[in-house]
């Protein structure tokens, strides 16, 4: 794979990346969405490809680039397809520090380094070129604003983005509220990229655990340990928000997010 193109994991990550502050927004979810942005990544290469809620490698050669090569060979190690909420909420931490370094290493963000409260020691990130954040946001903006159905890229970052809860980082204010509606409308666009997204906040709402409890319960009886309680607390997991901040918290505990 040429670096002619932005990867979606890169272009997610810069999206996030606050130039006032240096510091990247919704970090406990943004790992869960690197996650998702390397699965559609690999998809748009011809690597994987959905069967139904799972990711089947198709062809496991390698793209050339190291991050996602990582992705496709433990991908490529479970043998059979895996479910897309399993992967993004497996125990793979620190993808935002991982892509941070890549980008610096491709000169694409800057490392400077600083102190908090004069004492603790920090490391805040410049885009490079500040030309290319804007044109990854005016893709976004224009389709947002003319509702010209995006390319299948474009599509997938917008849903990546609204599933991690940038939304209110790139559209704030009550004044940015129609756009954050539309930009999560902008999820049916790409079928994978919709499908990953979805993954992501089910992972935040813990949705995974609740299914693996569920299948290693097996036979258990009806009542609040068996079945039932189950799907109960099945349900309660699913009904918050996938980006709210409770939600995001939840999901950080269960999966280890940092």
């Amino acid at each position: 794979m040429g670096k002619s193109r932005r990867t979606v994991p890169e272009e997610l990550l810069l999206l996030a990346l606050d130039p006032a502050t240096g510091t990247t927004a919704q970090p406990q979810t943004l790992d869960l969405g690197l996650a998702g942005a390397q699965l559609v990544e690999l998809s748009l290469a011809g690597r994987i490809v959905p069967e139904g809620d799972r990711i089947a490698v198709v062809l496991p050669r390698p793209t050339g680039d190291p991050t996602l090569d990582h992705a496709l060979e433990l991908l490529r190690r479970r043998g059979s397809p895996v479910r897309a909420a399993h992967w993004i909420g497996g125990p793979r931490l620190g993808l935002r520090q991982t892509y941070l370094a890549h980008l610096e290493r491709c000169g694409m963000v800057t490392a400077v380094p600083g102190q908090v409260c004069g004492v603790l020691p920090t490391t805040r990130y410049q885009a490079s070129d500040d030309c290319t954040n804007a044109a990854i946001k005016q893709r976004l903006d224009t389709a947002i604003r003319t509702g010209v159905p995006p390319d299948p890229r474009t599509a997938a970052l917008a849903a990546l983005a609204h599933s991690v809860g940038l939304g209110k980082h790139l559209y704030p204010g009550n004044e940015g509220r129609s756009s954050r509606s539309r930009l999560r409308d902008l999820i049916r666009y790409d079928p994978l990229g919709g499908m990953v997204a979805h993954a992501v906040m089910d992972v935040q709402n813990g949705l995974p655990n609740q299914q693996n409890r569920s299948a290693q319960a097996g036979t258990a009886p009806s009542g609040p340990g068996g079945r039932a309680g189950q799907r109960a607390s099945a349900g309660r997991a699913g009904s918050g928000s996938g980006s709210g901040s409770g939600g995001s918290r939840v999901a950080a505990s269960r999966v280890g997010v940092r």
